[in-house]
């Protein structure tokens, strides 16, 4: 009895530890599935479908790789919201990151009357005080903003040359904006005026790397016209304007269109600033309209002054219909006045006043004036303006011109200062100028100065050329003919040295007139002076030499005002002969000076074409 009853309390309290532990068993299963599922569900609700889950009892291991070191961590804070981030064991690696890529380097530079601002990355290697120091010696600088910063990577190709070219530009440019880049520079700036525009557009594409990207936006104000003036005739010789002057785009093409109906060709028209109404175009194209009707004769607009003159054949009746419809088509504010003059004689006499101006910059002043003072006064004011050694004077004093006869002298001479050459005639009747500019403006500008000089009603004539080759910006020469031009005067007047010196010889000195005469002209270029020698001599001391000399060269430019920063002397001694230095006419030619472009960062020498060379140029030995 007493057996079977230990029995029974056995396989009791067996049958109850294999219930407890079936219970723990399923207990431990549960928590683990449950917490990985909820890890699981979490990683992936954020998008970490890269971690993998797995739970051992309590806890819960992620393995995998994650991108970065922060997304692993956002990972280990997601599993540890889900469950007690002590149970969590960290398993995971991070991806192998690729080196840092090297910072985009780049500058933008401001300069205005408030000075020079520079902002931007630079590498380490860029000389930052040079930089500075380069913008300090700027003209008018008054101070330099300096918010660099750098950083230690290599600098990208063309960086620096890039560089130096915008610190080159900075110096004509007193109001600009200037950006930066390895390859690439950008420049947008105001000038005063559009010539000065076309000038500066011209010298920076001049000095502009080639590999430099070069992007420009270069404004100019529109000019300020006064009086606003718009002059048109009709001559047997056809119909053109002396001046036109329009407030819009759309105003110039109306006035244009008019003058185009009256049989002008190619005209033109300034659009300026001044306009005394918006009406404008509307009384030149019907003044316009009048003077085709006309069939000859010129029409004057000056601010809101008309003056029609008729050709002197025209018929009362026709001038007296045409005047009275124009009257009536002109806006209120414009006042007409015209006129039909008497036939002239055609035997008169020689014109009362005349200055003539020639090519050379020479003046003549004939014909009469009312008095001494007068006389003197005009002497004064030819030789202010063209030169107090380039005006001749053979005027004689009279006593029957006009009261007015002295503003309408200074008229014509000032209208002849805007020339490169021509006449000024003054009559009592009228005051013509004729001739040549370089200005396409200049036209425009003589008959606003006439038409405000004297006053409503007074007749002139302005018969002006445009010439290409007078215009100070598309007159000037490129880089090739410039070169061209001086190796021309070089080959007539040789450049040449005192004996076994750097000096440049008496005779040499007009040739050096010359040639800075033409590089004046040409505005910046890229040039080296290269001096040669001969054979004769040691090496060392004929290199020595060949450098002085081109030096000496480089000064004497500079002692004629030539601007040549960007210039260089460079002595190559004996290399690159042009002629066989056994014969002492050989060794005169090697011995010499060049002036080459530098084209690529390469030098353009004599001798590169020379087998027996390695493109080393040449310099002028000690016995000469």
């Amino acid at each position: 009895m007493r057996l079977s009853s230990m029995l029974t309390i056995f396989l009791t309290f067996a049958a109850a530890a294999v219930i407890c532990l079936v219970a723990a068993s399923f207990s431990v299963q549960l928590i683990e599935d449950s917490s990985e599922i909820g890890v699981r569900d979490a990683l992936d609700e954020k998008g970490m479908t890269w971690a993998e889950v797995e739970a051992n009892g309590l806890q819960v291991s992620l393995t995998g790789i994650a991108p970065t070191e922060a997304v692993r961590f956002s990972a280990l804070t997601t599993a540890g919201s889900v469950v007690d981030a002590a149970r969590v064991i960290d398993g995971m690696g991070v991806a192998a990151q690729e080196a840092l890529a090297a910072p985009k380097f780049s500058a933008e530079i401001l300069r205005n009357e408030s000075g020079v601002s520079v902002i931007g990355l630079i590498p380490t290697s860029t000389d930052r005080e040079y930089v500075i120091a380069r913008f300090s010696s700027l003209e008018g600088s008054n101070g330099v903003t300096d918010l660099l910063e750098t950083a230690d990577y290599p600098a990208p190709e063309g960086w620096e040359s890039t560089l130096e070219f915008a610190l080159s530009a900075m110096s004509s440019l007193p109001r600009a904006k200037v950006s930066v880049e390895a390859e690439r520079v950008a420049i947008t700036a105001i000038t005063n005026s559009a010539q000065e525009k076309a000038r500066l557009e011209q010298n920076l594409r001049r000095m502009a790397p080639r590999q430099v990207l070069l992007q420009l936006d270069i404004s100019a104000p529109r000019p300020v016209i006064t009086p606003f003036t718009t002059r048109f005739q009709i001559t047997p010789d056809g119909a053109s304007f002396d001046a036109c002057s329009a407030d819009t785009d759309q105003a110039a093409q109306r006035i244009i269109s008019a003058a185009k109906a009256a049989g002008a060709e190619n005209p033109r028209c300034t659009v300026g600033l001044g306009v005394p109404t918006p009406r404008w175009a509307d009384a030149v194209t019907a003044s316009i309209g009048a003077l085709t009707k006309l069939g000859g004769g010129s029409i004057t607009i000056a601010d809101a002054d008309i003056t029609l003159l008729a050709a002197p054949e025209t018929s009362q009746s026709l001038f007296d219909d045409v005047v009275g419809e124009l009257e009536n088509s002109l806006p209120a504010v414009f006042a007409l006045q015209a006129k039909l003059p008497e036939a002239q004689d055609p035997n008169a006499g020689p014109p009362e006043f005349t200055a003539t101006l020639s090519p050379e910059g020479q003046v003549q002043l004939r014909g009469r004036v009312n008095d001494d003072a007068l006389r003197d006064l005009t002497t004064s004011f030819a030789k202010a303006r063209f030169g107090s050694d380039k005006v001749f004077t053979a005027t004689r004093v009279v006593d029957d011109l006009p009261s007015d006869w002295a503003t309408r002298v200074l008229a014509g001479l000032e209208g002849l200062g805007q020339l490169s050459n021509g006449t000024a005639t003054i009559t009592p009747d009228s005051v013509q100028i004729t001739g040549n500019t370089g200005n396409p403006d200049a036209s425009t500008e003589i008959a606003s100065l006439l038409a405000g000089k004297l006053g409503e009603g007074s007749a002139f004539d302005v018969n002006v050329t445009y010439q290409k080759r007078l215009d100070p910006v598309l007159g000037l020469p490129t880089p090739d003919e410039c070169e061209a031009e001086i190796g021309a005067i070089v080959a007539a007047g040789k450049i040449n040295f005192e004996p076994g010196s750097a000096t440049i010889d008496a005779s040499a000195l007009g040739t050096m007139d010359d040639i800075a005469a033409i590089l004046k002209r040409c505005g910046a270029l890229d040039l080296e002076i290269q001096g040669y020698t001969d054979s004769q001599g040691g090496g060392d001391m004929n290199l020595a030499l060949s450098q002085s000399r081109a030096e000496s060269v480089l000064n004497e430019l500079r002692a004629r005002r030539v601007v040549t920063n960007s210039f260089k002397a460079v002595g190559y001694g004996e290399a690159s002969p042009v002629a066989d230095n056994a014969t002492e006419a050989g060794r005169e030619a090697n011995r010499r000076i060049e002036f080459r472009l530098v084209r690529s960062g390469a030098v353009a020498t004599s001798g590169e074409n020379d087998d027996t060379t390695e493109n080393t140029p040449t310099e002028e030995s000690a016995t000469e």
